[in-house]
């Protein structure tokens, strides 16, 4: 097995709606939303076509709770993270699978003067709690 290994992700796009930010048994926000990044190229005809890839987002503690209070719908915003992969069990017994992007980073884009951050290492190591959901 390979020792040195990186899982990282940079995205920069727009957000596709409000963040639902719930909590743990133990207080810690927990923010889920989407983002739409945009790639355009030419086809086979040389006309420009353009696709949207849509990704889930979960950023934990303080940077979920400056999401909440800072990010909208239609905000470009720039997300560093890692890739997860969650599976579950419905009530019907079928597994399901999520691959989403756990946010180390947030960071706000065209804010005007003012661009807003989040905390640095705000919602670190904190995905091991209880899930609310």
């Amino acid at each position: 097995m390979q020792r040195n290994s990186l899982n990282k992700v940079m995205l920069v796009g727009h957000v596709g709606g409000k963040p639902d930010v719930r909590f743990t048994t133990k207080g810690t926000a927990i923010a889920n939303f989407s983002l739409a990044t945009n790639e355009t190229h030419k086809d086979e005809k040389g006309d420009r076509v353009e696709s949207t890839e849509w990704h889930k987002l979960v950023f934990w503690g303080k940077t979920a709770e400056f999401a909440e209070e800072y990010v909208s719908k239609g905000s470009m915003i720039l997300v560093e993270g890692r890739l997860q992969t969650r599976t579950w069990d419905d009530k019907e017994g079928v597994k399901h699978y999520v691959t989403e992007i756990v946010g180390d980073r947030l960071t706000l884009l065209g804010a005007g003067p003012q661009k807003h951050q989040a905390p640095e290492g705000a919602g670190e190591d904190e995905s091991e709690e209880e899930l609310p959901f």
